[in-house]
């Protein structure tokens, strides 16, 4: 049986997710984290808190992996735009992964992982291509009912897109311009800046996980606009966060998560 391993980096990005889990869910403690074992919309899923950060990240995913035996797993969480095109309430899709803040040089090339040989880091195509589906659709037929007309207003929830793309990781928040604008010109085909995904998808990578990432664009990461991050979380992230993943979930046999 095929089990999905599902991670976010903050409580609000899989609250609904627990909470519809039910009753039934076994709950195994292991390096300061709960691995919530169960079944959503009848799928095999282990539902985790990573916490903030590469470093936990990487070791949520090798648990996952380890111990649960997972045949895949989905990262889904916020993200800070660094691309003009990627506005706040859109979704990213990465097709790569890259740590923007790994520099062995003159050893090894800049953003390359040592001994790797590898800088950007592919997601599964398959997985991802469902990921993008399940969100655009999430954002033409349920954000609406979701999320209230007060809250798609102060967060200038328009016309929201879903893009597929590079996303890039480091263990900084970035918030200001300058350190916005140097990862654009270092990294122009980037979409987006946290601080987990390229983590993942290097342990995947190692491990011959299929994964996939999905991020909701929380702000443009440059400080130029004030956004109340928390705010944010709980009248916006939380409700995409679960409603991408539950669309997930009910439509993985097509595109094949049950033969993974």
């Amino acid at each position: 049986m095929s089990v999905l391993g599902i991670i976010a980096a903050l409580h609000q990005e899989i609250a609904s997710l627990l909470q519809a889990m039910g009753p039934n869910v076994k709950v195994y403690r292991i390096g300061q984290r709960d691995y919530h074992e169960g079944t959503l919309m009848g799928r095999s899923c282990v539902v985790v808190l990573s916490r903030i950060g590469k470093v936990a990240a990487a070791a949520t995913t090798v648990t996952l992996i380890r111990e649960f035996k997972v045949s895949a797993i989905l990262f889904t969480g916020v993200a800070g735009s660094i691309n003009k095109q990627v506005k706040v309430g859109d979704v990213v899709v990465a097709t790569q992964l890259l740590q923007y803040d790994i520099n062995a040089s003159p050893l090894f090339p800049r953003f390359e992982v040592p001994l790797l040989g590898l800088s950007h880091f592919d997601t599964d195509t398959i997985l991802s291509a469902q990921l993008q589906q399940c969100a655009q659709d999430y954002i033409s037929q349920d954000l609406a009912i979701d999320v209230n007309a007060a809250s798609r207003e102060a967060f200038r929830l328009r016309q929201p897109q879903c893009h597929t793309g590079i996303i890039i990781s480091g263990d900084c928040f970035v918030s200001d311009a300058t350190h916005s604008m140097q990862l654009q010109q270092d990294l122009p085909a980037a979409l987006c800046v946290e601080m987990e995904g390229a983590s993942v998808a290097q342990v995947c990578y190692e491990y011959e996980i299929p994964f996939a990432i999905a991020r909701i664009i929380s702000d443009q990461a440059d400080g130029s606009a004030h956004i109340d991050f928390n705010a944010f979380l709980e009248q916006v992230a939380r409700f995409y966060s679960a409603g991408i993943l539950k669309r997930f979930l009910n439509n993985t046999a097509p595109l094949g998560l049950s033969s993974l």
